[in-house]
């Protein structure tokens, strides 16, 4: 018995040995058959070429054909992928610098269709009113179906002070619409900041490009000595930029050393882990990142990140899912291949490519209804709602005085006179502030969140709260 069990399992294993080699000589032929079918094909190519350039109706330039049989390959893969002439090389790295010639929008394949990622605000594109989501359909008479990235590139972008035509369809549109744009030279800035209810500070970054993290360290700076306490991140209409900006950006909210983002890809080469580090010390202040379906790559990466790491919450709608790495391959003639070569992951594992960052409070934007405006102005006008926000119990005519007022001190400080202090803002500020908030209910939920911060820290500072969470977010155990 003992000889049969021990003989039973060599010819296990021998059948094991047997099927592992077969498997590895099929892969094999697999493989070969494989380079065989392709240069078969590349034999064909090459008789096809020939036929051309020997029985075309007209005379052929063959590097154009060459160059277009090349784009043609490479747009098998995917929207991202591309093969880029010199011009177009030269183009792409004229826009990393923050400064090159255009409408100022972003653009991707979507499903097949050139779309609009984001404009850029303060552009050409974003004054005559193109949107996120827009579908170009037609760039001048020419119909943008089976157009590549490049080529559309090269046909928006022109001489300063040209005028260009596109035709945009839209979901809310009955019919495409054509919107002419005067081409101009696209100064980005890339951070702006501003100050609301006193102490929450906000930050937009419109894009990724070489200075951003140096930018968002000067905003950081000018908010901390007007003593913000909350902070608010808009990446909406982002459409992303440089990878080390991203993870420098993401670096600036963290205080100790953390993923960031990593990258898988078929080589090992592609493979790559970007962390956090402490030689800048990363600002604490509770944090909501605002994004919407603008939102993309590089925004992507830093919004999943802080959100993987508890570090903010994400408000508003899903982002584009763009999370994908295309490596620039320079080639012997100065042209270039942008090649993806891996994907995106956040810490945690998730794949932003095709899903995007869900936001933990999703809040969909509202556009302003004329009709509605029209109806309120009948009830009560727009400028004595404003006003209302000034006047108060005390303005009113032979108000009843509280012991404050009659004392000559303010309640929130016994010690100080109440008087009105210097560093106000100026009423137009404020008028620009509150008109920001009117027409942004995403931005008026964050404020709205950040304000009743600490009034929510103080009401549940008797349940247990976890320290080491940088937001001290409440655990009811």
């Amino acid at each position: 018995m003992n000889w049969l069990n021990k003989n039973l399992k060599r010819v296990i294993y021998i059948i094991i040995f047997t099927l592992s080699f077969l498997s590895t000589v099929n892969l094999f032929a697999e493989e070969e058959k494989s380079k065989g079918n392709a240069y078969n094909k590349l034999k064909v190519f090459s008789e096809i070429l020939s036929l051309i350039e020997s029985n075309y109706v007209d005379p052929t330039k063959n590097d154009s054909m060459i160059e277009g049989a090349i784009g043609g390959m490479v747009k098998s893969l995917d929207p991202h992928t591309s093969y880029m002439p010199p011009a177009s090389y030269k183009e792409m790295q004229e826009e990393t610098t923050g400064k090159f010639g255009g409408l100022g929008i972003e653009i991707s394949i979507r499903d097949g269709v050139l779309t609009v990622v984001s404009p850029i605000e303060g552009t050409p594109a974003f004054k005559v009113g193109i949107k996120p989501g827009d579908k170009i359909i037609r760039i001048e008479e020419e119909s943008t179906l089976d157009m590549t990235l490049p080529d559309a590139v090269s046909r928006l972008r022109g001489e300063t002070g040209t005028p260009i035509n596109i035709t945009v369809f839209r979901k809310s549109f009955k019919t495409p619409k054509e919107f002419t744009i005067v081409r101009d030279i696209i100064k980005v800035r890339s951070v702006v900041n501003k100050i609301y209810e006193d102490d929450i500070g906000y930050i937009k970054i419109r894009n990724f490009s070489k200075n951003t993290s140096s930018d968002l360290d000067n905003a950081l700076a000018e908010l901390k000595e007007k003593g913000i306490t909350k902070l608010i991140l808009d990446v909406r209409n982002n459409p992303g930029g440089l990878l080390n900006q991203a993870v420098e950006v993401t670096d600036r909210f963290l205080n100790k050393e953390n993923l960031i983002v990593y990258t898988k890809g078929r080589s090992s080469e592609q493979n790559m882990r970007f962390t956090s580090h402490d030689k800048v010390a990363g600002v604490s202040y509770p944090m909501i990142i605002l994004v919407n379906g603008g939102s993309a790559s590089a925004s992507e990466i830093v919004a999943g990140a802080l959100q993987d790491l508890n570090r903010a919450i994400i408000l508003g709608t899903t982002t584009f899912g763009k999370g994908s790495v295309q490596t620039i391959i320079p080639l012997s003639d100065g042209s270039a291949l942008r090649l993806t070569t891996a994907r995106y992951y956040t810490p945690s594992g998730r794949v932003i490519q095709e899903n995007g960052i869900k936001p933990d409070i999703v809040v969909e934007m509202k556009l302003l209804d004329k009709n509605e405006k029209k109806k309120d102005k009948v009830v009560e006008s727009e400028e004595k709602i404003r006003l209302r926000r000034f006047l108060r119990e005390k303005d009113l005519k032979k108000h009843l005085k509280g012991k404050s007022s009659i004392e000559g001190v303010d309640p929130k400080n016994p010690n100080k006179l109440d008087v009105d202090s210097s560093n106000k803002l100026d009423e137009a500020t404020i008028k620009n502030l509150e008109e920001d908030l009117r027409k942004d209910n995403q931005l008026q939920q964050a404020v709205a969140l950040l304000s009743g911060w600490e009034i929510m820290r103080k009401t549940f500072k008797n349940l247990n709260v976890n320290t080491t969470d940088p937001l001290n977010r409440i655990s009811l155990q």
